[in-house]
């Protein structure tokens, strides 16, 4: 039996026990990722055993699940992206090493495989759900509230706790859009016959895409090690690496395409971000963050506008080399602004930041003020993904007009090593 059939040795390949490889590989890699970046953090000294419980909460958040801080008046949105980025990236490696060196699958085939990997990673998300709950005592120390506490024997208490059904959900629709993107990036990855004629139009521009989105977090992560290695940060630099570096790096490329987001810092915690954009942030009203407040303080902010051109006209540019010589510049401007614009929404809907906080002692009042606040970050969102899809258009015809010397001759929709044979 051929191994490019949907049948007999190819469906072996990618059976029950392969997908539970999928699965641990998504799940560990996200687990370690984030055990380091809490430990880089001072996670570890949580009272109450409860370092492996924030861990395990910190990958149900980054696969867009729901943690309910219990018993403060507290509530927090984030998704640690660089923890969703690492499991991401090794699912879907796992995912399409089964159907590599094949260019045709029928859509029943890949539909069974992608339902093994849901049935073992609902299970697995499940398990995380229920793990991720924990209560701990916070000390009120050696004031008046602590002798208050010392009285009536109660201190406050943190608690946190996974919402399953909300967990399971949106766990669900970060496996599929990392399956289904999979699909779409990959060059070697098989598709149904139906959709091969996509090949050509949407498989580069979407890995050039995330070529594009890679690089910035690898820029990111450059720049926070020379960071470390000149101001001695090293901890801290650690830490935003593995926790939120996505984080960082997409929300400067959305403000270097002219995007605003609006927010506030209020209290004596900030946002995981540079001590510049926390100053921008922390002002009595809700404030703006664009290139023009930031320029306020900081002059150097207006080079985003040099690194977005530089590595949109790059991807652009890889965009045009890998697709067929037919497709003409306009085509390729239409194909990188859609993708961008897909990119950038999906950016300013993962990137929003909200928390408030605050402790109460036997449900009264706040445990004082200077532990309470509250903080956002949310972007403009329809002006941010119009504004990418004009910059992709741009650069997409730009980055045709430079590959036109070096593109491929001829038809490229299927590479001739991996065609079926009739």
């Amino acid at each position: 039996m051929s191994p490019e059939t949907p049948s007999g040795q190819a469906v072996a390949r990618h059976g029950w026990v392969q997908a539970l490889s999928t699965v641990l590989a998504g799940l560990l890699t996200m687990g370690v990722v984030a055990a380091l970046g809490l430990w880089a953090a001072g996670a570890t000294d949580l009272p109450g055993g409860a370092f492996p419980r924030v861990v395990t909460a910190t990958v149900v958040t980054a696969v867009g699940g729901t943690v309910k801080l219990a018993d403060t008046k507290a509530g927090l949105t984030v998704i640690p992206l660089s923890v969703a980025l690492a499991g991401a990236l090794a699912t879907a490696a796992a995912f399409l090493r089964p159907l590599r060196h094949r260019a045709v699958a029928s859509a029943a085939e890949l539909a069974g495989w992608a339902a093994r990997i849901a049935v073992l990673w609902l299970l697995g998300l499940i398990g995380l759900a229920l793990g991720a709950r924990q209560k701990f005592s916070i000390s009120l120390g050696n004031g008046t509230l602590g002798d208050i506490g010392d009285l009536l024997g109660v201190s406050p208490e943190v608690g946190f706790e996974a919402d399953v059904g909300q967990t399971v959900l949106f766990g669900l629709l970060w496996l599929a859009g990392v399956l289904v993107l999979a699909l779409l990036v990959s060059p070697g990855a098989p598709l149904p016959a139906r959709l091969l004629r996509f090949h050509a139009s949407v498989r580069p521009a979407a890995y050039a895409v995330v070529a594009l989105l890679l690089a910035y977090v690898a820029l990111g992560i450059v720049v926070c090690l020379v960071v470390a290695a000149t101001r001695g940060q090293v901890t801290q630099s650690l830490a935003l690496i593995l926790l939120g570096m996505p984080n960082l790096v997409w929300l400067a490329l959305t403000i270097g395409l002219g995007a605003t987001w609006n927010g506030r810092v209020h209290g004596p915690f900030g946002l995981p971000m540079p001590h510049l954009l926390d100053e921008v942030l922390r002002t009595p009203d809700v404030s703006t963050l664009n290139l023009r407040s930031i320029a306020a303080y900081d002059g150097r902010v207006w080079w985003l506008l040099v690194v977005n051109a530089v590595l949109l006209l790059s991807a652009a540019f890889l965009m045009a080399v890998r697709s067929p010589s037919h497709i003409r510049a306009w085509q390729h401007a239409v194909h990188l602004a859609v993708a961008f614009a897909l990119a950038v929404l999906m950016i300013c809907l993962v990137g929003r930041i909200s928390a408030h906080y605050g402790l109460s002692l036997l449900g009264i009042g706040d445990v004082g003020g200077g532990l309470s606040g509250d903080l956002f970050l949310k972007p403009k969102l329809w002006s941010a993904v119009g504004l990418a899809a004009v910059w992709g258009f741009v650069a997409g015809f730009l980055g045709a007009l430079v590959a036109r010397p070096v593109r491929r001759r001829g038809e490229a929709e299927i590479p001739a090593r991996s065609r079926r044979p009739a």
